[in-house]
Formats: C-alpha cells, structure tokens, sequence
C-alpha cells in the first residue's frame, strides 16, 4: 500500500479495509497490515478482491473521502463518494476548461512537452545502451531534432500548430522506431505506425498495449472524479475517452513503447504469437495476449521514482498520480499541469 498525495493506494489483491473508529485499517485474512487515520485521506484506490465494508463506505461518503474500488488489473468498477466531495465542481471546471483554447491548449502543451521529451530520453536510453548495435548517428540526429520542438512546443499557443509540431516529432521518433528492435528483424520489424488493422507483428502489439494504457488512464480519471470523455487535446468524440487519450501521450514512450520493445528484444514473443489474415491484418493470438498481459502487470510493479512529487511508486500507479495532478491543476491548485518527465 502507499500513501501519496493524501490518497492511500491498496495494491494487494487480498486486502480488505474496514473502519476502525477514526482509522481506516486494512486486513490480509486476520492479519493488520495497515492504518490510517480516515480525516487524514482526500481520496481511497483500492485493486483488491474483497473491497471495504459497508461501515467505511458510509463513512468515506459522509466525509467526501473518494473511495473507488478496482480489479487487480486496474480496471474500473465503482466509487463512493459524498455529497460534499466537490467532483461536480471539478467537472465543471474542466468542461470551462475544454471550451477555452486558451486555457485547455496550455494543458495540451504540458502533454505533448512531455510525449517528445519521454520520446527523445527512450531514443537517448538505445543509443546509450546499444550503440554498437544501431545506427548511431541516426539515433543522435533524432535526439536532436526532438529536442529542438521542446521549445516551440512550450511557447505554443494555437492549439492546431501544437497538433502540427506534436505530428512532425512523432514521424522522427517512430522514424527510427524500427532502428530500437533488436530481436529477430524477420518476424518483428516496423516500417511505420498503422492500425485499424495493425499489417504487421509489432503495431499488433503497440495497439493492443496502447489499449490497455488507455483503459488504466481512463479508470485513473474517472476514480479522482474526471470525466475521461471530455479531453483537451483530443476533442470530443461520441464513444471516445479522448481526456484518456490525452493523458496516456506523454506515457507512451516511456511506458507502452518501450515495454513493446524489451517484450521483443527480450525474445518473449515468436511468430506463433500472431496470426496474418488474408488481406494483410495481423493479430495476436490468446496465449500471444495472455503473455504480454502477465508481463505487462509484473512491469506495472516495477518500482521507480516519480520525477515531480520525488516519491518512489510502482508504474502502475503513474496514471493514477498524473490524473491526481491534472485535477489539482484544474482545481487551481497548481499553476501548471506537471506531465510526467522520465529519467
């Protein structure tokens, strides 16, 4: 479990939270493993199967602490909340926000700074460690020209230049994508990104991460009160989490790209982890999805150091603190919205 930014996270699947007078207590079986005083908490993420009981969910709601209850995996179920817990205030701002291209292309700004700046240190982090491997110069050029759109990106004000300059560094960054693919160039090689069919072994695979970080981003701005489907960068599109989309950018490269990348560098995934069809698509198959699904959790319990808050946390939670962040910044408590910055 971890406590950050006033919220607890419960992260064991067999944890059970009750209220212990003023404390919030969490079980494994019979056994205490935690407490927290409850005025303490703004907010409650547990992943467990067996939940909370019914005396700390009246209590969360009455004294608008948000309790919200996901799978292990980080999807999604539900959320607690009191009548005082201030998310129709939230929301209210962040719908003044999306009709004000001033105000949401600064937001934006902050997303797609830090997709090109996590985009360039994963160029960066190749070059470093393989460099005998690539084409070196090649990588080095595309560092540079990534970092040369870091400040047009940041004094940017129209949000359809932002769309152009956010376009231009991912065709340099996916331009050497394929230079970053060190496992057997036969069976996974990227000539460009296509989707909706993905035609080859490896945008399978980007497509079906790029899923499930999408899903956790959505799951992360809905648990702390966020409406996923009202987005900045991404307008608004019947069916469509476009604020989830916004929010998983700047975690791509860090996170979904380069998972793909040690998944096949590593050897993990072969050619009988993907189907051809006739007309070009290409899918993975179950034991193909099954694979890149139980490494996909065990990276999201990797444990690193977040660049803005300076607290180490699993990669898992990411999503869940930058949608923290977001609605502080909406809430007018930041002055600018922190993207999350790997190193």
């Amino acid at each position: 479990m971890k406590k950050l930014l006033n919220t607890l996270f419960v992260l064991s699947e067999d944890a059970y939270l009750i209220l212990d007078g003023e404390n919030v207590k969490v079980l494994r079986g019979e056994t205490e493993t935690g407490r927290f005083p409850l005025h303490t908490l703004e907010g409650i993420f547990t992943f467990a199967y067996p939940g909370a009981s019914p005396a700390l969910m009246g209590a969360c709601a009455k004294r608008g602490v948000n309790l919200c209850f996901h799978t292990p995996n980080g999807r999604f179920l539900a959320r607690t909340v009191g009548a005082s817990n201030g998310n129709v205030l939230l929301r209210r701002a962040q719908y003044r926000v999306a009709d004000d291209p001033l105000a949401y292309c600064k937001i934006a700004r902050a997303m797609v700074f830090g997709k090109v700046y996590n985009a360039r240190w994963s160029v960066d982090r190749t070059l470093r460690d393989h460099a005998m491997r690539v084409d070196a110069e090649k990588l080095r050029e595309t560092c540079r020209k990534l970092s040369s759109a870091f400040e047009p990106i940041v004094s940017e004000t129209d949000m359809e230049s932002l769309r152009g300059l956010e376009g231009a560094a991912a065709a340099e960054y996916f331009g050497v994508f394929d230079e970053m693919i060190l496992g057997d160039k036969k069976t996974f090689f990227f000539q460009g990104r296509n989707r909706r069919p993905p035609l080859d072994n490896v945008n399978a695979m980007l497509s079906f991460v790029y899923s499930i970080l999408s899903n956790d981003c959505a799951s992360a701005l809905e648990a702390v009160g966020l409406d996923s489907f009202v987005g900045f960068m991404h307008r608004d599109r019947p069916g469509r989490a476009s604020l989830a989309l916004d929010l998983m950018e700047e975690l791509r490269p860090c996170l979904a790209d380069r998972f793909v990348l040690t998944a096949i560098n590593n050897r993990m995934m072969d050619t009988g982890d993907f189907i051809q069809y006739e007309g070009g698509a290409v899918t993975m198959t179950d034991d193909g999805r099954r694979k890149l699904l139980k490494a996909w959790q065990e990276r999201k319990r990797e444990v690193i150091t977040h660049p803005y808050l300076g607290e180490k946390l699993a990669w898992g939670i990411i999503p869940y603190v930058q949608a923290l962040l977001l609605a502080r910044c909406l809430r007018g408590d930041l002055d600018q919205y922190p993207p999350f910055l790997w190193k």
